[in-house]
């Protein structure tokens, strides 16, 4: 099992945008310390309370300042960009990396985003399966051309080619139920945010759908599926259970009002308008029970085995701070405990 470590790179109230950058670089650096195999850096845009909005130039920073660590992009908005200038700049990343570059892409949730960059939200999915084409065609072939409906070049030749052959492993973001058999069809690796829809206990059937749609086309394997899950981690379980609280309906909140916001919204999939009347629906020790892996280490590592043995997980990519509310002393002890007491079971 690979255990990455998640980053939104949040301001605290009060803190500075400066304190942001700082005390996540910081977790980042102790991260790497402790063994964590990966740090996976989110992108978030217009929004105040994070300052990740240019995730390929703090991933740079990372690459310099660690040595053994992997470094994900979890997940790249591709629809937002030109995809000839994003995969200029991700070779360049898996060079300063020295091949540690691993690229998660997606095509965005929330209609905002795009709009603020005029994209427009109904456009997404085919602007992402258009651009992801594109990038790949760069760095596997000397030069191309391309005629699509956002993007067209003639006899274009892009350097550099990334480090890693044929490029860096490609991971899919998913948080809809119709992208499984699709991801599986084109025999992508995927990454799980059940946040917005999904239970843990719900993944199973749409899992096994991503792996027959993988064996169907022909694909060698089954399929890698990693899984972002918040995860806290304290000594006695009156601690895990009272300490991330507030920071957690805090969360479930904030994001319950914001997918109802989209609820009539144009150009989406899903009912929003269900989603979020369950979210918000939901208390604590739901929460808990279908989204997150809280407890003391034997807790933790019990619930993280069932997932594993439920899911058929490669991968868990955690977050150590999930609704930004958790001071940063008790996520630092919350990611040394799952480090040193949890996580050796998986190795």
């Amino acid at each position: 099992m690979d255990f990455g470590l998640f980053l939104e790179f949040p301001r605290r109230e009060g803190g500075t945008q400066q304190e942001a950058f700082q005390e996540c670089f910081a977790l980042a650096d102790e991260g790497e310390a402790l063994g964590v195999d990966s740090v996976w850096l989110a992108e978030y845009h217009f929004n105040p309370a994070r300052v990740l909005s240019a995730p390929i130039t703090i991933a740079s920073a990372l690459a310099a300042r660690t040595k053994t660590v992997r470094i994900g992009l979890a997940v790249i908005c591709l629809p937002l960009g030109n995809p000839i200038r994003l995969a200029e700049e991700v070779a360049t990343l898996d060079h300063i990396s020295e091949g540690r570059l691993e690229f998660g892409v997606g095509r965005g949730t929330f209609p905002n985003v795009h709009e603020g960059y005029n994209v427009p939200f109904s456009e997404s999915r085919e602007r992402f399966d258009e651009f992801l084409d594109v990038i790949v065609k760069s760095w596997t072939t000397e030069s191309f051309s391309y005629e699509g409906k956002y993007i067209t070049c003639n006899d274009l030749s892009v350097h550099p080619k990334p480090l890693q052959t044929p490029h860096p492993p490609i991971h899919i973001g998913i948080t809809s139920a119709e992208s499984f058999p699709i991801m599986g069809s084109l025999g992508y690796p995927i990454l799980i945010n059940p946040s917005r829809v999904f239970a843990l206990s719900e993944l199973a059937p749409y899992i096994s759908e991503y792996r027959k749609a993988w064996q169907k086309a022909g694909h060698q394997g089954q399929g890698k599926v990693g899984l972002r899950i918040p995860i806290y981690v304290a000594d006695t379980a009156e601690q895990a259970y009272a300490e991330p609280r507030d920071s957690a309906m805090l969360s479930v909140e904030r994001l319950g009002q914001r997918v109802g916001s989209y609820a009539a919204y144009g150009g989406t999939t899903g009912d929003w308008q269900a989603e979020s009347d369950r979210i918000l629906a939901a208390d604590y020790d739901e929460w808990l029970r279908d989204k997150v892996a809280y407890g003391t280490p034997e807790a933790v590592e019990d619930r993280l085995h069932i997932l594993q043995e439920e899911l058929g997980l490669e991968q868990i990519i955690f977050d150590v701070n999930y609704g930004n509310l958790i001071p940063q002393e008790r996520q630092r002890k919350s990611l040394r405990l799952l480090m040193e007491k949890v996580v050796p079971s998986f190795k």
